[in-house]
């Protein structure tokens, strides 16, 4: 290790905020987190205070440089990822938001949506982004900050405001408001970017009501993005690694080559498979997204997303008060054989691919008297297995193949129990690596790339290191008995 080879990643989630610290060879150190209070304005809406975020991420980025004892000028490249759809509008001039953030997970914008579909304009979309029309991605979010925070619009048009994802806000902040840039993964989430042109779309853009004016120059994931203001850390550091979280931790997990897939369980669940140069148009609802863009060439992936998964077992804890902490729920599953035909659906914000219902509301379905805290934890945590075979089955009805194995990585991966029980309903090979934090990673690897602290993909290839291989165990006619009532009980809650 030299001794400016450090690399520090800041990994910006909707739950929390956090930075870790990795050296040379991929291995993290210290880490700090905090979390990150949830604003819910009302049914379907969700929100963060971006100051807050902003004061988070130097809270965490300070923590981690003590606790590992290291000082700022030690650190090769600071590497971000986010959460990648949520939305910030800015004043240029003083850098404070508008309005809260809009966060990926808030469904305010349907109505907007359900009129770009009436309008015609669905294929549109679909054919310039890879996305299909919901209120999940940014685009919405920034027409519904400029329609209603006052003289927004007026301000936008004259250059004073500034749009960005939360790595852009925070590149901003970081860099003293003199970058305003984004990296394509973050930037084809919009809706409004053209992932065959790599460029914004001036039709979309005229469709959302977007001025370009509010939007920021689009990099590879690996790139010169500026440097800290040196009074933050107490020198500058320069950033050169960005990409979404999904996107972060499909270069966390190495998955470079096509055909290699990747499942992140965190407050949401997201599967990613590389198609590698090909933009892949999916004919079941997936969504043909970038995995990275490295000098200047962009590998394609198909993504589903799912968007309540840890969120449920937070439900768990905070709402129904049912656990006191999330590992408790590997015990309640442990406790019991099954739940006795007890189904979850957790379609808090409505569901996610391959449905995309964004007014579907979920549903506990199934109870008897026989049915308790056990039965109702476990099919929570069975919900995420379930969820994710609805993806598998997607994309192996694209790709004429389903995965043979499935790189895990997420808080939730921590449950041993659930994992089998992902194995055994895709009847896939589960892969536990040994480093869980594969969001951060990829953002560290990203970072080290552009810092020559990494050569290359096949370098970064090599430190990717199995911990456990979940095989699964249950019989074909269990499973796919279980994964009927499942589909059984998500058609109870569709709203059409």
């Amino acid at each position: 290790m030299t001794d400016n080879g450090y690399l520090l990643a800041i990994d910006q989630g909707t739950t929390s905020t956090r930075a870790i610290v990795f050296d040379g060879h991929g291995q993290p150190g210290a880490s700090a987190r905090l979390e990150l209070p949830q604003i819910f304005p009302r049914d379907g809406w969700v929100e963060h205070d971006a100051e807050v975020i902003w004061q988070h991420t130097v809270e965490v980025c300070r923590a981690t440089l003590k606790q590992q004892g290291i000082e700022a000028r030690q650190v090769a490249a600071i590497g971000i990822t986010n959460q990648r759809e949520t939305a910030v509008i800015w004043d240029r001039a003083t850098g404070a938001p508008i309005h809260n953030a809009i966060v990926w997970q808030d469904r305010r914008t349907a109505p907007q949506c359900r009129e770009i579909v009436s309008g015609g304009h669905e294929a549109l979309v679909r054919d310039r982004t890879g996305l299909v029309v919901d209120p999940y991605f940014s685009g919405t979010k920034i027409t519904w900050l400029l329609d209603n925070v006052d003289g927004a619009r007026a301000r936008a048009k004259s250059g004073e405001l500034a749009f960005g994802t939360i790595d852009c806000f925070l590149l901003w902040r970081l860099t003293g408001g003199k970058v305003h840039a984004t990296d394509a993964t973050n930037a084809c989430r919009t809706m409004a970017f053209n992932i065959h042109t790599q460029a914004w779309d001036n039709e979309l853009l005229a469709l959302l009501r977007i001025p370009r004016s509010l939007l920021p120059e689009v990099t590879d994931c690996a790139h010169e993005f500026g440097t800290t203001e040196p009074e933050l850390f107490g020198a500058a550091i320069p950033v050169r690694g960005m990409a979404g979280d999904q996107h972060a931790a499909t270069v966390g997990q190495a998955c470079f080559a096509p055909g290699m897939v990747k499942s992140t369980y965190g407050t949401g669940a997201f599967m990613v498979l590389n198609t590698g140069d090909h933009a892949f148009a999916s004919k079941n609802r997936l969504l043909t997204t970038l995995a990275y863009r490295l000098n200047g060439k962009p590998t394609y992936a198909l993504e589903g997303s799912i968007f309540v998964a840890g969120a449920a077992v937070q439900w768990l804890r905070d709402m129904a008060k049912m656990v006191a902490t999330a590992p408790e729920t590997e015990e309640h599953a442990r406790a019991i054989d099954d739940t006795g035909g007890v189904y979850l659906v957790p379609a808090f914000t409505g569901l996610g691919a391959p449905y995309w219902d964004p007014d579907a509301r979920g549903a506990l379905i199934g109870l008897t008297r026989d049915s308790g805290v056990s039965e109702v934890v476990r099919a929570t945590l069975e919900a995420v297995a379930y969820e994710t075979r609805d993806l598998v089955e997607a994309m192996a009805a694209d790709m004429g193949a389903a995965p043979t194995a499935l790189r895990v990585d997420g808080g939730m991966v921590a449950n041993s129990w659930l994992m089998q029980f992902v194995a055994d309903i895709l009847a896939v090979t589960v892969e536990r690596p040994t480093v869980p934090e594969t969001t951060a990673l990829g953002a560290a690897y990203l970072a080290g790339l552009q810092s020559g602290v990494f050569e290359d993909l096949d370098q970064i290839s090599r430190f990717w290191q199995l911990e456990t291989a979940f095989e699964p165990q249950l019989a074909d006619a269990r499973r796919n008995a279980l994964y009927a009532g499942w589909l059984d009980a998500v058609a109870r809650v569709r709203s059409h």
